[in-house]
């Protein structure tokens, strides 16, 4: 089974950032990585997903156009067994708490802690094995 990660963010170094974390497991096929550089572009990427299975979306929060909490809702709305886990630098009370209401699964600050995300991944790979 194809298994699909697609990484939401504005800021242009993070695709390279998430590649050379899980370079390894890219290599492996573990699993594929998809990146996009808006809410809206997002949200057409996952509307197209088809073949791969869709089993985690990590999208930045902050972000020009659409925020990733405006993303949210019409993510888990088309997706609703898809976790979303939300990044930010900004890892306040208030922001923790709109993002769960919202609907994530989780939130994650910046700087990313991998090893803490690599172990979401393994879990969600061994739920859609």
């Amino acid at each position: 089974m194809n298994v699909y990660i697609l990484v939401v963010d504005d800021e242009p170094d993070v695709e390279a950032l998430f590649r050379q974390q899980f370079r390894r497991d890219l290599r492996a096929g573990r699993f594929h990585m998809e990146f996009a550089i808006s809410a809206f572009d997002a949200l057409k990427r996952a509307a197209e997903v088809r073949d791969p299975a869709l089993i985690l979306i990590l999208s930045d929060i902050n972000m020009p156009g659409m925020s990733g909490l405006d993303m949210l809702p019409k993510v888990r709305a088309d997706h609703p067994n898809v976790p979303v886990i939300m990044i930010t630098a900004y890892g306040d009370v208030e922001t923790r708490r709109k993002a769960i209401e919202g609907g994530a699964t989780g939130l994650l600050t910046k700087p990313i802690d991998f090893a803490q995300l690599r172990q979401e991944i393994d879990t969600r790979l061994e739920q859609a094995a």
